[in-house]
């Protein structure tokens, strides 16, 4: 069996980051990943400044593709707006292999199935000990299933459906390469759908909604993919492009989450830390496995209570976030 001091279930962007800064701190962790990375990872790949300062890299250090998306086109509920933003762009495929490269701790390919508590620690398989636990594996991740499944329950509002897709398309000239669109409510949407232009020549497009609202409604997420389909046609973003979306589905941030039992932690979307308004992930996700981390090496107590829980400042922030749930 392989033993460590921390063991880290999940290699995105909360075990990448966690492992970095345990590092930094002299702990020794390992991480386990079921992916073969690089790795596809849908993602409309939002990156704030705060999520780059938490790990201390430089945008322009950055050595993949990053396009600062000076400008947002952003529709509510029919109404068309202009806004400045401070947002960046990557691609998951390049960001999170990045990361966990960067980390500079080692990483097997597993899937972690069975955890126990043995020795004082934690098991995994009966192949991989740590005296402490952090689930980052995401929405599934199995520590925040097998160890959190009471002290977290997951209320069906929280619950996200979406359908992406992440393409390479000729993307023009001028401000089409930085300008992102965003739809809010439109056409009935619990939810907003969006077009991210990304380096390299890549766009992702993507809807998103509440799983529990278009079920009353007796309505449909795919329904409202082919009305961003119709629209990015009308505009002249995309066309007379074969699509073949993909699903996956989160949970949106609920207050009061348990982030630990006993020597066991979770991070990110294992924590169900994804803002309320627009379903950003990667910067509570980086933030809360530094957090962690931090709280491992210096044996104090880990909140989250202060990460963001809104993308766009109140009262927006709260008025979309009651229209996602």
């Amino acid at each position: 069996m392989i033993r460590t001091e921390v063991l880290i279930v999940g290699g995105g962007p909360a075990g990448a980051a966690c492992a970095w800064a345990l590092r930094r701190q002299g702990v020794p962790c390992l991480v386990l990943e079921r992916a073969t990375f690089p790795r596809v990872k849908l993602c409309a790949g939002w990156i704030t400044p705060d999520a780059l300062e938490a790990i201390d890299l430089d945008p322009n250090a950055y050595p993949h593709g990053l396009t600062r998306l000076e400008r947002l086109r952003v529709s509510v509920g029919g109404l068309r707006l202009r806004l400045r933003s401070r947002t960046m762009a990557i691609r998951r495929v390049e960001f999170d292999d990045f990361l966990l490269k960067r980390a500079g701790v080692p990483v097997h390919q597993h899937h972690a199935r069975s955890i126990t508590q043995r020795d004082d620690g934690y098991a995994v398989d009966g192949e991989f000990w740590g005296r402490r636990l952090v689930g980052a594996g995401g929405t599934q991740c199995p520590v925040a299933r097998t160890l959190f499944a009471d002290a977290n329950p997951r209320p069906a509002g929280s619950l996200i459906v979406t359908q992406e897709q992440e393409f390479a398309y000729p993307i023009g000239d001028g401000e089409r390469r930085s300008m992102c669109h965003l739809w809010f409510f439109e056409h009935g949407l619990p939810g907003y759908a969006w077009y991210v232009p990304k380096a390299g020549g890549y766009v992702n497009v993507g809807v998103g909604g509440s799983a529990a609202k278009l079920k009353a409604r007796g309505d449909r997420i795919q329904r409202h993919w082919d009305c961003v389909v119709a629209e990015l046609d009308r505009l002249g973003l995309v066309r007379d492009f074969a699509y073949a979306p993909k699903g996956h589905a989160y949970y949106l941030r609920e207050r009061g989450r348990t982030i630990r039992v006993g020597n066991a932690f979770v991070a990110g979307d294992a924590a169900g830390l994804a803002t309320m308004d627009m379903g950003e992930g990667i910067a509570t996700a980086i933030q809360s496995g530094v957090r962690v981390a931090e709280g491992i090496a210096t044996g104090t107590e880990v909140s989250y209570e202060d990460l963001r829980t809104l993308s766009q400042p109140a009262p927006i922030g709260y008025l979309l976030a009651a229209a996602m749930r």
